[in-house]
């Protein structure tokens, strides 16, 4: 099997869409200029002559691929259905028409409303049938070298013994193919002999996996062990659930009953699938969005009260205004957060150490500050950058998470995301002044993981404002 380049395959999209963006808007063009034109044909310097129809060909078809890029249409690129891939461009380019028709549509006369309904009609039509088939006509020799084995993802197989060795038959041996390329096996528990080293090579332990689905470029785990071994599913998911493979378990009877078995192939061996994507692709190009013009907003708008919390603890307490400390982010990444400092220069000086409700490492400006969030402010250029969201997890320093991961191991859950200036565990809880109340709150952060969405996030802001407002943070 051949290894995946996905930058060449989001390549092959890319021109497409270009290209039908761009032949879509050259015959609507001509369309509208023949309801308005006699013999066209005769008249056509009425098209090539008009500086509409070059401003069109340089802007439509930009227009078309930002609305692509937030649609999501770029991500995944190697797992499109080509039944999901008609349902999406359909809707997609609907959105696309209805803003371009009221923002973008050329000044030609229009004789009739219904030549507008008409116009409409047509414009989306080209668009749709003219992207649906260049989308469908590479997708399905995509599909077709995946099912024929010509492509594949890179897997490994978590599991040694029956329940893997049967997986993997079954897997290797189904036609069409699902795309696994096996590169190995790891196991749960450490046995004698692994009779999955019959097939394939053993890699190591789970403990392992991080490790290999970096180095390997793994894109799919599935996890196929022994009934004695199940108690370990949990500590597997956490070595992997923050990193960008997708996960696959054998389900047992209960998945099947409780619904939680999804499958997009008739003929695929039913697994319970743990995708590496919390939020559907156009949320997460909309909360980016969100992220960054809200932020930019606030430091303008906000500007002035940096400079007076800036002159404040400048003239109250000796010391640097702002406090670089590090924290870990997405995928267990280090980064510098900053704040405006509200301790006194020196306060940790031994060791990290949590503030309390009466901290006297806290000066007396630094407790107003904490009250209404004002020490966080300068977390929206760390929002610009990228590093951080408005709404995810609280980030911590490692020294703490080495402590919160021997007593809640599903910890690392959250660095499947963003970490972001509020959370839903910062509501409920405000700043944590022990590790006991890190672990409180971490089942509100693993719960928003779990159940992200732009409108969990709007509620989260809602009230953390509102906490701002009625000075109840702590």
């Amino acid at each position: 099997m051949q290894t995946l380049n996905k930058r060449k395959q989001q390549a092959k999209y890319v021109f497409a869409d270009w290209l039908s963006a761009a032949l879509a808007w050259m015959l609507f063009f001509a369309y509208r200029k023949a309801s308005v034109v006699p013999d066209l044909m005769q008249n056509l310097d009425e098209i090539f002559g008009d500086p509409n129809f070059y401003y069109g060909m340089v802007v439509v078809p930009l227009f078309w691929l930002i609305l692509y890029i937030i649609a999501g249409s770029y991500r995944r690129i190697y797992r499109k259905s080509r039944v999901r891939e008609i349902t999406v461009t359909f809707s997609t380019v609907f959105i696309g028409v209805v803003i371009i028709f009221f923002t973008l549509l050329l000044d030609d006369a229009v004789t009739s409303h219904r030549s507008y309904y008409q116009s409409f009609i047509m414009l989306y039509a080209l668009q749709f049938l003219i992207t649906a088939t260049f989308r469908l006509y590479i997708t399905t020799r995509t599909v077709k070298k995946i099912h024929r084995k010509i492509l594949g993802f890179n897997t490994i197989i978590v599991g040694s013994n029956a329940n893997a060795v049967n997986l993997y038959k079954q897997l290797d041996a189904q036609f069409p193919s699902s795309g696994n390329r096996f590169l190995g096996f790891v196991n749960a528990r450490v046995y004698d002999h692994y009779q999955l080293a019959d097939h394939l090579q053993h890699l190591g332990s789970y403990k392992d996996l991080p490790r290999l689905v970096r180095e390997l470029q793994i894109e799919e785990v599935v996890i196929a062990i022994e009934r004695a071994e199940t108690q370990l599913v949990e500590k597997i998911l956490t070595q992997i659930e923050d990193t960008d493979a997708i996960i696959k378990i054998i389900p047992a009877m209960q998945d099947y009953l409780l619904g939680s078995v999804k499958t997009t192939s008739i003929f695929a061996e039913p697994l319970v699938q743990i995708s590496p994507h919390m939020m559907p692709p156009w949320q997460e190009s909309i909360k980016r969005l969100i992220d960054f013009s809200a932020s930019l907003i606030a430091i303008l708008l906000l500007s002035p009260v940096y400079l007076f919390v800036y002159l404040v603890v400048r003239l109250t307490s000796p010391g640097p205004v702002l406090y670089f400390q590090e924290r870990i982010g997405l995928h267990g990444k280090p980064f510098m957060i900053p704040k405006f400092r509200s301790m006194y220069v020196g306060a940790e000086k031994d060791k990290p150490q949590l503030s309390s409700k009466d901290d006297s490492r806290i000066t007396p400006f630094g407790k107003i500050m904490r009250k209404v969030r004002l020490d966080e402010l300068p977390q929206f250029f760390t929002v610009l950058t990228g590093k951080m969201s408005l709404v995810g997890y609280r980030p911590e320093r490692q020294f703490f998470i080495d402590q919160i991961v021997t007593r809640a191991p599903h910890y690392r859950l959250l660095f499947k995301i963003k970490p972001g200036i509020t959370s839903w565990g910062q509501v409920k809880f405000g700043y944590a002044s022990n590790v006991d109340e890190m672990v409180q709150r971490l089942k509100y952060d693993i719960l928003y993981v779990e159940n992200m969405s732009l409108a969990m996030d709007f509620k989260i802001m809602f009230y953390t404002v509102l906490i701002i407002v009625q000075g109840r943070g702590k």
